[in-house]
């Protein structure tokens, strides 16, 4: 073997071992690819100068002008809002009671809540913990079976990492665009772009999938087990209002319909839809935080939301983009009421914003904002630099060689790398997973022939998965840090259990049928 692809696999080797470690992720991946570019250069076996292109790819279009990354900040900001703004407990308290009178009507709500926080919030930890802190008290009061329960919680947890708008996807979008370019580049066949709105399109009918099969799952221990999972008893709660309802459910589903709708019939573009999600989630925020002397301010929050509403319906159904001077008195009033609901949506917004402030809740939002958004970018400044190095060494070439050697021609290279990402989950975060693993299988397994999208997809499942699976599952251990002492960790593993075996059933689905990913994208492309 040669002295470069030998150093090759052991900076992969010695980074993973410091992850392990716990090292900062950005600095070990950057300060492992310096050393071994250094050792490198010293054998003669490394190109010093491709280390000069490294501040070209931080200011080009792979990170600082990449249109694609500039939703990140914004989604993580919107989940953010709406995790401070306590929005879960609302949606467990009104679905609790709107289900709870039926066997495993509090798991349903679990499942039905944990899968509208995955639309509005996509940060899997804060849900976990979240979902346990309130929901794990009442149903172990109402006697569900711990291994239920914690299953449920769990899982429907993880579900932010699928259902979009989800960080997972967005950045799996930017590494398998570039695989996929870099793989169209080899092959001589032009370039291929995966978009976040394809990802976004293709997660869909799996995510749905997913909360139909925990459903599922759990009518069936309702029907079989009855005593794991039995309707809530001596509920002396006041009857829900339909105010309560209308404002503590409605309100969510119109901020996810109008980010998910606005992506996926093209009426803006991801970026474009995640300033809406920050604005919206403002004005939720500042509505579910108002008190009596915020009457003012709350009714023109309320406003704001018709204001959305107009905006993005005008927008279907007329080009405002279209010149003016070429309009007709239709276009000149749609541009008008625009204009004015445009106005109107401001000023809800800056009211939303106000409310934070009072209580104290915008500047711990913006900073936890900014914390996670500067994690993100900095470990993908870092792994650009370790992708940069390791390729210098040969190393994707020896990766290619390596999957095109598995036996089973490209389904067994494509099982390999799921297993080889599966196994990783367990010790390290999605991001470093995606900023590290996948630039290295992505591109081999789609000049093997696979689509880039439903590769991706099928990724975004897998990392779901190792997320809940034991011993070393995120999720798990989120829920083991929140839950009471009375709850033991192995119900909490064997109750992860049969919602692991639903998610690799969800895999092989579309390992299968390819549709099921690649459907609604070709649908939204036309």
């Amino acid at each position: 073997m040669e002295l470069e692809i030998i150093l090759a696999l052991l900076m992969f080797a010695t980074a993973i071992i410091a992850l392990l470690a716990g090292y900062p992720v950005a600095l070990t991946l950057g300060g492992v690819a310096l050393l071994f570019a250094l050792v490198g250069i010293t054998f003669g076996v490394f190109p010093e100068p491709l280390l000069l292109s490294l501040p070209s790819r931080i200011q080009g279009g792979s990170i600082m002008q990449n249109e694609t990354l500039i939703a990140v900040p914004l989604f993580v900001l919107m989940g953010v809002i709406l995790e401070r703004s306590r929005v879960a407990e609302d949606l467990l308290h009104i679905a609790s009671r709107l289900l709870g009178g039926v066997r495993g009507g509090l798991g349903y709500s679990v499942v039905l809540v944990g899968a509208l926080l995955a639309a509005s919030t996509g940060i899997v930890g804060a849900t976990v913990i979240t979902m346990t802190l309130i929901a794990l008290p009442s149903m172990l009061k109402q006697n569900y079976d711990p291994k239920l329960a914690t299953g449920t919680i769990a899982a429907s947890g993880t579900l932010g990492q699928i259902i979009p708008p989800s960080i997972v996807l967005i950045l799996l979008a930017d590494a398998v665009s570039n695989a996929a370019s870099q793989a169209a580049n080899k092959m001589g066949v032009g370039t291929f772009v995966v978009s976040v709105g394809d990802l976004f399109a293709g997660a869909l009918i799996p995510g749905l999938l997913l909360v139909g099969f925990y459903l599922a799952w759990i009518a069936f221990k309702a029907f079989t087990e009855p005593s794991t999972c039995p309707p809530i008893v001596d509920d002396d709660s006041e009857p829900l209002k339909v105010k309560e309802v209308a404002f503590g459910l409605g309100a969510p589903l119109v901020l996810i319909i109008a980010v998910l709708g606005a992506i996926l019939s093209g009426i803006a573009t991801p970026t474009e839809a995640a300033s809406i999600g920050v604005a919206g989630a403002i004005l939720l925020a500042g509505l579910r935080l108002s008190e009596d002397g915020d009457k003012a301010l709350s009714t023109i929050i309320m406003a704001a939301f018709g204001g959305l509403v107009a905006i993005l319906f005008i927008r279907n159904v007329m080009d405002l983009r279209t010149g003016i001077d070429t309009a007709s008195a239709g276009t000149y009033a749609g541009v008008a009421v625009v204009v004015i609901s445009a106005l109107i949506f401001l000023a809800g917004t800056l009211a939303g914003m106000l409310i934070l402030h009072r209580r104290g809740q915008l500047l711990p939002a913006l900073k936890s904002g900014v914390h996670i958004t500067s994690m993100v970018f900095l470990i993908l400044i870092g792994a650009s630099l370790f992708s940069l190095v390791f390729r210098g060494f040969g190393g994707d070439d020896a990766v290619a060689e390596l999957l095109a050697s598995v036996p089973g021609g490209k389904w067994g290279a494509l099982v390999g790398a799921m297993l080889v990402m599966f196994v990783l989950g367990f010790f390290l975060d999605f991001i470093e997973i995606i900023f590290v693993v996948v630039p290295l299988v992505a591109p081999p397994l789609i000049i093997m022939g696979f689509d880039p999208v439903w590769l991706a997809i099928l990724m975004a499942l897998n990392l779901q998965t190792s997320f809940l699976t034991p011993p070393f599952g995120f999720a798990l251990f989120y829920l083991r840090g929140a839950a009471p002492e009375s709850v033991q960790t192995a119900d909490i593993w064997r109750g992860a259990l049969p919602f692991i075996c639903l998610q690799l059933l969800m895999i092989i689905l579309v390992a299968m049928i390819p549709a099921l990913a690649t459907w609604l994208p070709g649908i939204a492309a036309k």
